[in-house]
Order: structure tokens, then sequence, then C-alpha cells
């Protein structure tokens, strides 16, 4: 089986298992990149009835944004349901990164990364979702599977193999996964086996429209500052997207007066101090360890 109708036969399953145990239509996860742009041709070819979910993170490119809003009009207009998370609390403020840094008393880092859960995996809680993670993306991901029960920790979550699902109807393991369906978020990974050039190549092929920001220069698109993206990613974003990092210094400037006012120490002046550590400048007045931040 190919890579495409293995894809396809992936997404037909996970919709007769939303349908079955949740008696709603499969999810989407719509984040406005390339992986997402080929999910979503995937489910059209499928023939299933979907749902499109994209979480606003305030941390997306404008371009980026610009390109789920467009396909979203574009989905809507054939009767597709799609829709937007902004984050919106009990009090009717919306959660932002911007208000999220001073909170959480520390910038998002690759060891405490709040900003994804907070901002990106929140949604759709006892659905069944799609996504576009991919094993070649990353060593962690590589460790995913096709099929998942997802738990509160990595080391809590049920991963199931094609073979379990796709093959062995009676596997006690697939019988698992559909009965911890009604409890928690399940997941499949339709493309988790695709390597970038078999997600260009399926692009040319079916002339998929993708964000502009791909022409630019860029090879991933997401989180602008992600603390995961190499160095020079950031650098680059920073430098292409200028008020983002004056944003992300207001930012740094109001946690830092938050942790004042909670009598909480700080050893740096201002949010640029802030901003040079967190982007890793080995040049940084008041260098701080990740540990200074955590309370044990």
């Amino acid at each position: 089986m190919d890579l495409e109708q293995k894809a396809i036969e992936r997404i037909r399953l996970a919709s007769d298992l939303s349908l079955k145990h949740y008696n709603k239509p499969l999810v989407c996860e719509y984040s406005g990149g390339k992986d997402s742009d080929v999910l979503l041709e995937l489910f059209r070819m499928s023939g299933i009835p979907f749902e499109v979910h994209n979480s606003h993170t305030t941390v997306d490119a404008p371009q980026t944004v610009r390109h789920i809003k467009n396909t979203f009009s574009e989905l809507t207009d054939k009767g597709i349901k799609c829709e937007i998370d902004y984050h919106v609390q009990e009090n009717g403020n919306r959660l932002t990164m911007w208000n999220l840094i001073p909170r959480k008393l520390m910038p998002p880092t690759r060891i405490v990364r709040y900003c994804c859960s907070e901002l990106k995996e929140g949604g759709n809680p006892n659905r069944m979702i799609a996504t576009g993670v991919r094993w070649s993306e990353s060593s962690k991901r590589s460790n995913r599977s096709p099929f998942e029960v997802l738990g509160q920790t990595a080391s809590k979550s049920i991963g199931v193999s094609d073979e379990k699902m796709l093959i062995t109807d009676n596997d006690c393991t697939r019988r698992l996964f559909e009965n911890c369906q009604m409890k928690a978020k399940t997941v499949v990974n339709p493309i988790i086996d695709w390597t970038d050039q078999n997600i260009w190549q399926f692009i040319g092929e079916k002339d998929i429209q993708v964000c502009e920001l791909y022409q630019c220069g860029y090879n991933r698109l997401g989180f602008l500052g992600c603390p995961l993206a190499s160095k020079k990613q950031r650098e680059k974003e920073m430098y292409d997207f200028p008020k983002y990092k004056q944003a992300y210094i207001r930012a740094f400037d109001r946690m830092i007066e938050e942790r004042r006012r909670r009598g909480k120490d700080t050893k740096w002046s201002c949010g640029e101090e802030v901003y040079l550590w967190w982007m890793q400048d080995n040049n940084v007045v008041g260098q701080m360890e990740l540990s200074d931040f955590i309370e044990y």
C-alpha cells in the first residue's frame, strides 16, 4: 500500500471510530503549514464527513493567519464546518502569548513548553482528531504512533500501530484503544511516515496552494520565536517580523514586573536582557539558569 492510500485508510478508519464512539465527525487540526494543507487534501480525497479546527496562537506570522482564514473561507463556502479557537476565557478575555508570559513568570523554553499546551493543544476535548505529525520532523516525534490515546503526559499516552488498527480487527490493543475513546482525546496521524520529499511531491502533484512564506526562505511555519526551532531560524523570524520581537520584549518587561510584585528574585533589569538570554546570546549581562525561574 503506497503512502497516499495508507494515509486515506487511516483517515477512513478514524472517521468510523469517531462516528461510532463520539457520534461526531473526525476533526482535521489545521495550522496553516504545508503538512496541514496535505492533510486537508487527503481528507477531501477520503470522502468522509469532517470538521476543521485551528488554534489561534497569537504568534503565527500574518501571512500564515491570512492563509488559514482564506482556506477556512473556501471550506465554509463548501459546507464544511471550520472553527478558529481564540482561547476566550471565562472572564471574556483572550489568552495570548503576551499575557501568558507574565502569568507563567518565565519565557517559554525547550524544557517548559507551556505555549503549546496552552495555545495549541487544548482544543477539542473528548473528540477524535487528526494531526500532521510526522516521524521525520524530530527525534521526539519518531516515537509517536499512527493512532494514539492521549494521556496527561507522553508516558501515559497509548500508541497503536497500523498492524493493530488496520489489519488485526480483533486485537486486544485495538479494543483497548476503542474503550479508551470515551474517556480521552484520541488521535490519528495519517502522514506520520511521510518525508519532506513526500510532502512536497504530493503538493506539486495535487497543485495545493500553500502559505506564501514557503517562497520566502521558510521551511517550517509555526510560533515565531519557537524555542524548538534553530537559533538561525529564530533570528530570521525576529528580523523579518520586528513587531513580534518588540511584543516579546514588552511581555518580558511585564514578566519581570510581575515577578517583583510577587516577591520573586530576578537578576534582570529589563525585557531586552531576557530576550537576549532567550535567544541564546552568550554575552548577556545577568545570565540566568532555567532553575532560577522554576519553583521546587
